[in-house]
């Protein structure tokens, strides 16, 4: 498996028949493991193996049976293994909803972070850090994404900045104190009490909602109402 692309296409095929009819082991390896399970504890590197439906293995070292036992490995370096349907506002038990050995194979693998070199942005310029969903050891979702087809279309649709919307221009707050002016680029450009460009950023508009990501890199949002845009604590009105 490559290191580079360890969500490729080839790699997808590949689990899509080690989980068929046939079931192949297929171990998740390297990740940080949350068992929920207060017996077994947790890992920050360890291995999760499946058998068809069912979890087989929980725990570190795993991997050096892979080639013995004919394993498929998928290398989850980076992410958080953990169960797919846990109960947080419930105690952490043996039962459903944890890593247990002989339980079905509900599990997520999650991303930690972005790399550095992920672009900033909408989740369409970058991965999703759901990266793997599995139900009772099928493939529901890989690289973040649904393996259905009709689902795959949806997700990828873009975002893309609505220029010519009609909320698009000036807004000022009931204080004078915030200028908010929607540049029809799909860009906005902020002056707070007379301080020229105090945030720049993109900026969507999805039907009365409007979803901000700064230059400096933080997301915020707002919301239009009876020809108010709610923004934070401000009232704002066309400018």
């Amino acid at each position: 498996m490559s290191k580079e692309n360890p969500r490729s296409p080839e790699l997808l095929e590949s689990v899509l028949k080690a989980t068929g009819s046939a079931p192949q082991p297929l171990l998740l390896s390297g990740g940080t493991v949350f068992t929920r399970n207060p017996l077994m504890g947790d890992w920050e590197t360890a291995d999760v193996l499946l058998g068809g439906s069912v979890i087989v293995g929980v725990g570190p070292g795993l991997l050096t049976a892979a080639a013995d036992d004919d394993m498929l490995v998928i290398d989850c370096t980076g992410c958080v293994v953990m169960p797919a349907r846990p109960d947080f506002a419930a105690p952490a038990s043996t039962g459903n909803g944890t890593l247990t050995c002989g339980n079905v194979a509900d599990i997520v693998v999650m991303r930690m972070a972005d790399g550095q070199d992920t672009s900033n942005g909408p989740v369409i310029n970058r991965p999703n850090h759901l990266d793997i969903l599995l139900s009772e050891g099928q493939v529901q979702v890989w690289d973040g994404r649904p393996v259905d087809a009709e689902s795959v279309e949806r997700t990828e649709a873009t975002v893309e900045s609505d220029s010519a919307h009609p909320y698009a221009g000036m807004w000022i707050d009931d204080t004078g104190f915030l200028h908010q002016e929607l540049l029809p680029e799909g860009r906005y450009d902020e002056t707070r009490d007379g301080r020229p460009h105090a945030f720049e950023g993109r900026y969507w508009i999805n039907g009365d909602r409007i979803e901000y990501l700064d230059d400096l890199g933080f997301w915020a949002f707002g919301e239009f109402r009876n020809g108010i845009l709610y923004h934070a604590q401000y009232r704002l009105t066309r400018g």
